[in-house]
């Protein structure tokens, strides 16, 4: 285990860090731990909130995405965070212990399955490379609801994909869809 590594990425949200590593952390999917008490459903996710601002931690299938608080300055946190994920590699601790592989809702009418099929061969891989992710929540008179998970989640740009990135896309491939908007 010696020979695990991670490395930080810059993401849309300046708020937020990739911290990308060569071992599988989840076998598919991610989970979002906005908070510290979310967290305490994964050791991984513990041991981040334990770092004094680390305000949001998104774990992916080989990467980890930390949210600072705003009074955190990521010069002294990311070596930080990068240490702590490390450790807990190298260590062989669990990631998620009991949590589960968090999954997306599931698509129920035909245009809700065309939806989450788009979602997931085109939209979740792109994001999923800002450190993000992009969860279906419904479908409903043209209106697609998402959440917006990790470093898309508070990130200035967040509307913009939303808009111009992903309603464009599924407009095309789906053309009962009108607009697409973020879930509560």
């Amino acid at each position: 285990m010696s020979d695990t590594t991670v490395r930080i990425e810059p993401t849309p949200n300046p708020r937020t860090l990739k911290f990308v590593t060569n071992r599988e952390l989840l076998p598919a999917g991610g989970r979002d731990f906005p908070t510290a008490e979310a967290g305490s459903a994964s050791p991984l996710a513990r041991r981040l909130f334990g770092l004094d601002g680390v305000e949001g931690v998104y774990i992916g299938t080989d990467f980890v995405t930390a949210t600072r608080s705003d009074a955190a300055d990521w010069a002294v946190l990311a070596p930080q965070v990068s240490e702590a994920l490390l450790r807990h590699l190298v260590a062989g601790e669990p990631v998620l212990g009991d949590a589960g592989v968090q999954q997306h809702a599931g698509a129920t009418d035909d245009v809700s399955r065309r939806i989450q099929d788009v979602l997931d061969e085109y939209i979740r891989p792109a994001v999923a490379q800002d450190g993000g992710d992009v969860i279906f929540d419904s479908y409903e008179d043209g209106v697609v609801r998402l959440h917006l998970q990790g470093s898309c989640s508070g990130c200035p740009s967040s509307i913009m994909t939303l808009k111009m990135g992903i309603q464009n896309l599924l407009r095309e491939q789906v053309p009962e869809v009108r607009e697409v908007v973020q879930a509560n």
